[in-house]
């Protein structure tokens, strides 16, 4: 193994919308060790799917250097996204099996571009369903909600 990919960390992203499309949220809970990192964000006008989408994005992007990282999400949009659809996609030129455009391409192409820098791992887990690291990245993504509402972000 790479030894600059030795580092493991653990991510926890969650996206939050008020309104699909609404003001949404995203947020990140990112471990390594006994160290901690939370991170928030949101947007005006957005969709649920962005958001869970900008909160990977968002975590990989603040790491320092190339990692393994583990990343749970309750999206399976974004894990499957990842993990099944993605490839197709890129083959297809960015088409859906049904021939339509792919949404969110924008941040498709980030989250393939900088989860190249790592060597990762896609962890779905169930949303709302009593998972301490999940609720807290729930609760950073309606912080992330709450920001933007109060024009922080």
């Amino acid at each position: 193994m790479n030894r600059s990919h030795s580092v493991c960390v653990d991510m926890y992203s969650d996206g939050a919308c008020k309104g699909n499309p609404g003001v949404g949220g995203w947020g990140v809970l990112l471990r390594f060790g006994k160290q901690e990192k939370q991170l928030c964000g949101g947007a005006a006008d957005t969709t649920n799917n962005r958001m869970e989408l900008t909160a990977v994005i968002e975590g990989l992007k603040s790491l320092k250097r190339a990692c393994r990282v583990r990343v749970h999400t309750d999206s399976q949009y974004v894990q499957k996204g990842i993990s099944e659809w993605l490839a197709n996609w890129k083959r297809r030129g960015w088409k859906t099996s049904a021939g339509q455009a792919v949404k969110n391409r924008d941040l498709w192409e980030q989250l393939d571009q900088i989860a190249a820098q790592h060597t990762v791992e896609w962890h779905w887990v169930k949303g709302h369903a009593g998972h301490p690291e999940n609720e807290q990245a729930d609760r950073l993504a309606n912080a992330g909600v709450d920001k933007v509402i109060r024009g922080e972000s």
